[in-house]
């Protein structure tokens, strides 16, 4: 076999994409290592063939055998391993290579599949793509099965096999290792569809189309088809509902044409069962008992085992494939569907039995003159109603949001189903779905309800959109909230105020949140009696900061904390309940804000730290989520800390996905400020999850943010750039002034940690200068330290000198414990040496008390430097010393390069390789040492080694400071001379 890589298969891919097949964003990389196997796994429709076709594609390290099975040759013995090792032939033999019948535990097929193997990657390393694998012939699976086990033994070969996830594995690939395909993130979703037209979908369209499809890529483009250019462009209805049993049972009908008549009853039990099941799966009991009255007898032969398509474990039970469950559930039919309903309705007690009872009534129960059987019906949708509204009745947001969605569809009454509609609405974005809230309110304007229901379904709108949406467009529907509700309900037009101040403050308009601020305190006292929710605030995310004056155009000491807009203000629309102890907290909330921003500092402080004070454990999560936006206005971390932590429980043990990543995304920044980036990684990756999940997009762009500042610390450039650039992407289309200021003081910082000054001040300059290009509010002065240093190490500490003066005010402000050592830091740098010695000791002073490693180990580093170049060495070794040992307590990985740098220069050896030995270099390191040794450019050693330039030359760099070389005519020379010792690496 010849050339650098050979890809065959039989049919192009069913799907295309250039999206990764992972809801939330993985590191760059291949698929597999070498030497290696993976069983590539998941939904129908999700893109397997394409996954295994894009890495074909992207393997350049040596040929690629991409073989696709036969479903004819599936009953011929070893017709799978002929296929393959045909492919694996040399271009002129003159007879295939064939495996001889079987013998014991098949070594003779394993022989002859290993040495073909062997030979085929003896020039390099080999991938071999088989897909569809389950279709081979059992013996043919049963070699390739135990190659996938034990890949090494045929040399340097990587396997990657693919197989459906609705239905077992096959026994022969126990033991393979597993990679299943996870849906498409929104984003990933919206990015295809407008790929396919063009973008000429219209946005409304295309985010239905997006939710409907749950992330399969083969429904998402079914979906499109389906529709007319006039319903794609939003000038026609769509079709109700998007995904018909038609389109369904089109993408997966022959996995369901198999099925017995028993088997069918047993899945659309089932499925009926985990209709709306948060997890997706459901008690088997009840499923049990549900089949024995539709059977009249015992069912318990029918789930032991059960059917292929089920999983149960654990006492429950789930579908292998959503799809595969939605199209069986869809093709049933109303009549099937009602009675599976209607046998769980007998056995399933509280919310759940109640709601199991509507699904079995028919779908049009409007009462009628011609109809007095349906009268019943808005009785019913009452009760239903009222249990899901009940909050001792046991149900999560999601259970609650069909039962009222439910209770709307049978109900006759047009305000009482608009007041259904708002309800569940509510109880959507709760459970973290804001697309379903915002279809319900939808319907709520068909219904042309009284004034006070439409101000509170805007009210609502703003909340979804807060979270996922422009926040232009936020702003303008809650100041339309307020119109409507100001002479019907003074409280909840006031959250529309608020919540409109969020807006202004995601969107980086001091000026607005000012005039929305000061409009709801003229709007009537600080309560709030909406049963919609309590008053909205500024949160932590675009509320850390004070403006210099409140006129417009002129912002300055910014924030204490960095975060998204709305979160626990929406949650307070979101949270259906109000009570005094609530609204004093809210009021306060909003005096503080108020007074933060017209720079009364010691009022804000006094009112910020009664909701700090009035909060505790247990609380709500909404009014959790506000204590810890206080605690980080003030600076007080360990507030922040525990308020968030209790925000994040209360989340999960109420079941409100919704704010699960709000609450990460404060733990997040209140580890960042406290410098323990690692632990804010860890929160903001676990958000992020959370916030794609729950469809929160302007969330997620505050947790990529958040991990850009965190891997900006330990030197990943690759991840920075990767989270900057999704960070961006978000903030573009939703205008979040916030998250891009953030995301580009990672990538400056990141500049400023692997050495690169000039470019850190170029970056920083426009968004720390007083101009229009200034960065947000909330953000800009956090990033000024960072800023003097850059400057003053490129040479331009001239420029610095205003902003030093700004973020003097800032520190007199006391909500940064960092501060006042930063300011010294700032003044050292820029001062003449008979002032510098001594403003660098007072700092590093300060820092004893404000404790944080990393701040104290820039200061150490900086002044470690200082005294070096003024030959004063001893003193510059210790200091150098203490900040190294900073440095790797906290993780900054590429500032403990630069320090170990300095050490070097100082004529001390810093604890990591002696000059010249290669042998401390890591496996990757040496790779690309050995490549440039060898005359190869940073684009060739990258597909070589099958990773990006931008991680060639992070390495590099690394390399350089820990050999002291310069160039890679040195470090050429190193490798050559060191080869030539007996004991090289």
């Amino acid at each position: 076999m010849t050339g650098q890589t050979t890809v065959r298969h039989t049919a192009p891919p069913a799907v295309v994409r250039g999206d990764r097949p992972s809801a939330v964003p993985q590191p760059a990389g291949p698929p597999v290592a070498e030497g290696a196997a993976r069983l590539v796994t998941g939904e129908p429709g999700c893109g397997r063939s394409r996954f295994l076709d894009r890495a074909a594609r992207a393997f350049t390290a040596g040929p690629v055998a991409h073989v696709r099975a036969d479903p004819a040759c599936a009953a011929v013995p070893y017709g799978g391993l002929r296929a393959l090792l045909g492919l694996l032939a040399p271009p002129h033999a003159h007879e295939a290579a064939a495996p001889p019948p079987a013998g014991l535990d098949g070594r003779p097929a394993d022989t002859a599949l290993r040495s073909a193997l062997c030979a085929a990657s003896a020039g390099g390393p080999l991938l071999v793509c088989v897909d569809d694998a389950h279709l081979w012939d059992p013996a043919s699976r049963s070699a390739l099965g135990r190659l996938g086990r034990d890949p090494r033994a045929a040399g340097a070969v990587s396997l990657l096999l693919t197989v459906p996830g609705h239905r077992p594995v096959d026994p022969e690939f126990a033991g393979v290792p597993r990679l299943r395909l996870d849906p498409l993130t929104a984003a990933a979703a919206a990015a295809l569809l407008d790929a396919e037209t063009g973008g000429g979908i219209d946005r409304d369209v295309r985010d239905d189309l997006v939710a409907e499809a749950e992330g399969n890529p083969a429904l998402l483009l079914a979906l499109l088809r389906s529709l007319t250019p006039a319903q794609a462009r939003g000038h026609a209805p769509l079709p109700r509902p998007l995904a018909d049993a038609e389109i369904l049972t089109g993408l997966v009908g022959d996995r369901l044409d198999a099925l017995t008549d028993e088997e069918h009853e047993v899945l659309l039990t089932a499925a009926a069962a985990v209709r709306e099941a948060e997890d997706g799966s459901t008690a088997v009991a009840p499923v049990r008992r549900a089949l024995a009255r539709l059977t009249g007898g015992a069912p318990a032969a029918r789930l032991d085992p059960p059917p292929d398509l089920l999983v149960v474990s654990g006492g429950r039970l789930r579908f292998r494939s959503t799809l595969v469950r939605r199209a069986l559930y869809a093709r049933a039919g109303e009549r099937g569907r009602r009675a599976a309903h209607r046998a769980l309705a007998a056995q399933e007690a509280g919310l759940p039995g109640l709601l199991h009872h509507a699904w079995a009534a028919p779908s049009d129960a409007t009462p009628t003159a011609d109809r007095p059987a349906a009268a019943g019906a808005a009785d019913r949708a009452a009760g239903l109603a009222a249990a899901a509204a009940d909050p001792a009745v046991p149900a999560s947001p999601r259970l609650r949001c069909a039962a009222l969605a439910r209770a709307a569809d049978l109900t006759g009454d047009g305000h009482d189903r608009a007041r259904y509609r708002l309800a569940a609405a509510r109880q959507a974005l709760l459970a973290g779905q804001p697309h379903r809230a915002l279809r319900l309110l939808d319907a709520v304007r068909t219904d042309a309800p009284d004034t006070e229901l439409r101000g509170r379904a805007e009210l609502l709108r703003g909340a979804a959109l807060l979270r996922d949406g422009p926040v232009d467009e936020a702003r303008a529907t809650l100041l339309l909230a307020k119109s409507l509700l100001a002479a019907h309900a003074p409280d909840a037009a006031l959250a529309a105020a608020l919540g409109a101040a969020d807006a202004a403050w995601a969107a980086g308009d001091v000026p607005g949140c000012l005039e929305a601020l000061a409009e709801g305190q003229r709007d009537g006292g600080g309560g709030t009696g909406d049963p919609g929710g309590p008053q909205a605030r500024p949160h932590p995310r675009e509320d850390a900061g004070t403006p210099a004056r409140p006129a417009p155009g002129n912002t300055a000491p910014a924030a204490s904390a960095a975060s998204t807009a709305s979160a626990a203000s929406t949650a307070s629309v979101t949270s259906g309940a109000s009570g005094a102890c609530a609204d004093g907290v809210l009021r306060e909330h909003r005096r503080g804000m108020l007074a933060l921003l017209e720079r009364r500092f010691g009022a804000a402080v006094g009112s910020l730290r009664r909701v700090v004070d009035g909060a505790a454990p247990g609380d709500r999560a909404d009014l959790l989520l506000r204590a810890a936006a206080a605690a980080l206005l003030m600076g007080d971390l360990v507030g922040a800390r525990g308020a968030a932590t209790a925000a994040l429980v209360a989340a999960r043990t109420q079941g409100e996905a919704a704010a699960l990543g709000p609450a990460l995304e404060y733990l997040a920044y209140t580890e960042l400020r406290a410098g323990r980036h690692g632990l804010a990684r860890t929160h903001a990756e676990e958000g992020l999850r959370a916030a794609l999940r729950a469809g929160q997009r302007n969330t997620a762009a505050h947790h990529h943010a958040a991990q850009a500042l965190a891997a900006s610390i330990d030197g990943d450039a690759d991840a920075v750039a990767r989270h900057v650039r999704h960070a961006q992407e978000i903030s573009l289309r939703h205008g979040l002034a916030q998250a891009a200021t953030l995301a580009e003081w990672a990538l400056a910082r990141a500049d400023l940690g692997d050495g690169r000054p000039a470019e850190a001040a170029d970056r920083l300059g426009p968004l720390v200068r007083p101009g229009p290009r200034r960065g947000h509010f909330a953000v800009w002065m956090l990033a000024v330290p960072c800023y003097v240093e850059a400057a003053a190490r490129a040479g331009q500490g001239g420029s610095a000198g205003p902003v030093v003066e700004e973020f003097a005010e800032w520190a007199r402000f006391g909500a940064d414990p960092q501060a006042p050592a930063q300011l010294l830091r700032c003044r050292a740098l820029l001062a003449p040496p008979d002032r510098a010695d001594g403003l660098y000791q007072d700092a590093l002073a300060l820092h004893e008390t404000a404790g944080g490693d990393f701040e104290r180990a820039r200061t150490e580093l900086l002044y470690g430097q200082w005294l070096r170049r003024r030959r004063r060495l001893r003193e510059a070794r210790d200091h150098l010393g203490a900040a190294l040992v900073g440095f790797e307590r906290c993780g900054a990985r590429a500032w403990a390069e630069q320090t170990r740098a300095e050490l070097r220069a100082n004529g001390t050896s810093a604890g990591g390789a002696r000059a010249g030995d290669l042998s401390a270099l890591t496996p990757q390191q040496l790779r690309i040492v050995r490549h440039v040794a060898a005359g190869a450019t940073n684009r060739e050693i990258a597909q070589a080694l099958t990773v990006s330039t931008r991680t060639v030359d992070y390495h590099l760099r690394k390399v350089f400071a820990a050999l002291g070389v310069r160039s890679r005519v040195e470090l050429a020379r190193l490798v050559e001379q060191t080869e030539k010792t007996p004991a090289h690496p």
